[in-house]
């Protein structure tokens, strides 16, 4: 039997017009630890992979969504799975903070194979998050 492959931090940069709305967001917010930055990009420690916002101009915004579970869910977006507790204490934390939910925190797929806790919403620059987690987090990946 092979052992269970350690999960390695990703590693994600996208653009942001205002570093300052950034730092407050993902900080602030999310409470993400700050690491490197300067005066064009921000590291941030999220849920101990490695997130980077580089300052560029707003550009004209090209808005998708795909229908899923009912809903119509913003493309492109990133995030992280968590526990359970986790997700319900960043949910908890993002509703104390006012935040306006694209797509509110709810369970989707419920009561099939890959039930699962999911949030969406967007950053200062337009960026859309989700952040989901499983009660069985073996079923990440089922059919």
């Amino acid at each position: 039997m092979s052992a269970t492959p350690q999960i390695t931090p990703f590693h994600l940069a996208f653009p942001v017009d205002d570093l300052a709305a950034a730092r407050h967001f993902y900080g602030e917010v999310l409470g993400c630890p700050e690491g490197r930055s300067s005066a064009q990009w921000i590291d941030f420690d999220l849920f101990g992979h490695q997130i980077v916002t580089h300052l560029r101009p707003r550009a004209a915004a090209i808005v998708h969504h795909n229908p899923v579970d009912g809903h119509d869910v913003p493309i492109p977006h990133f995030g992280v799975v968590l526990t359970m507790e986790q997700w319900q204490s960043l949910a908890d934390r993002l509703q104390a903070a006012n935040t306006a939910f694209v797509i509110e925190p709810y369970i989707r797929f419920k009561g099939e194979v890959g039930e699962q806790a999911t949030m969406f919403f967007l950053d200062p620059a337009g960026n859309a998050l989700e952040f989901k987690a499983f009660a069985d987090m073996s079923l990440i990946f089922a059919k």
